[in-house]
């Protein structure tokens, strides 16, 4: 299931925003870009996905496009789960609303932690912190599968990193997701050196690789 989260949650518990056909599955555009297939191999699947959608973001462990479709571009991650960490609620972390989308926005264009759109928070409980009245970090939850949540859009504003409240944040989030009964995971680029050491710090282990790519589609073949 950790090896195809995007379909076990479109498919399980965030049925509720997908658009679905066959053996394809997205989310509302305006909620993630991310779509999944229920075995990346099968034509057929990719054929019921050109009948979503002609762009999609896909991840797993390895990414190869069937006939009618081209890679547009690929980045290398790694998977990390949380089987034994223990989260740490925060003081100052309040959960932000749908009232807070500008500023989220405002934030996730400085910080550049990922995909992110106007209905994202819909996906999980997601934490910020302020500084001076301004939202300065924030954190939480998007995928969400049977008995795993994902913790994701980590990121603090460029003037206040290196304070520690991107670490404070996942903990506290993670700590929500283990009083429900969950367990967390978490995805990083490969490139991402610092994050991957930071996590594994909180706790977090490399369960195994994966790819994010963009793919289109060329042709309905």
């Amino acid at each position: 299931m950790l090896e195809n989260p995007v379909w076990a949650a479109l498919t399980g518990p965030q049925a509720c925003f997908a658009e679905a056909a066959g053996d394809a599955a997205r989310f509302s555009s305006d909620v993630s870009p991310f779509a999944a297939l229920a075995d990346p191999g099968d034509p057929q699947a990719w054929r019921d996905l050109a009948s979503l959608t002609g762009n999609a973001l896909l991840t797993g462990p390895s990414l190869s496009p069937q006939p009618g479709w081209e890679l547009v571009t690929r980045l290398a991650g790694v998977q990390m789960a949380g089987r034994a960490m223990t989260g740490v609620h925060d003081r100052e972390a309040f959960e932000l609303s749908e009232t807070d989308v500008p500023e989220v926005l405002d934030l996730v264009s400085r910080a550049q932690p990922g995909p992110f759109g106007k209905r994202t928070i819909e996906l999980g409980r997601y934490l910020g912190i302020r500084s001076g009245g301004r939202l300065v970090a924030m954190a939480g939850e998007r995928l969400r599968l049977p008995g795993w949540t994902e913790v994701s859009a980590v990121c603090t504003d460029p003037a206040f990193q290196g304070q520690g409240l991107g670490a404070r944040l996942t903990l506290a989030v993670a700590a929500g997701i283990l009083e429900r009964g969950d367990l967390p995971f978490l995805h990083a680029a490969t490139t991402n050196e610092r994050a991957i050491r930071l996590y594994a710090r909180l706790g977090f282990e490399v369960d195994h690789e994966v790819v994010f790519g963009q793919v289109r589609r060329t042709s309905l073949a």
